[in-house]
């Protein structure tokens, strides 16, 4: 292989590399704004009656 050829190869890695990095990114980042947005979400739901869930009647 000539190095021209070489040189085009490793080029070509060296950008799919490069672009896969960037997927990446973005991939992260949407993942960290959707988990911000779930907690803000689970903030505002009202807390759940204290009295409730706290025994279980199993007896039949």
């Amino acid at each position: 292989m000539d190095i021209a050829a070489m040189s085009m190869a490793m080029n070509q890695a060296s950008v799919a590399q490069a672009a896969s990095l960037q997927v990446m990114s973005i991939t992260k980042d949407m993942a960290q704004q959707q988990g911000q947005q779930m907690a803000e979400m689970l903030k505002s739901v009202p807390a759940p009656h204290p009295n409730l869930g706290g025994s279980l009647d199993i007896s039949g």
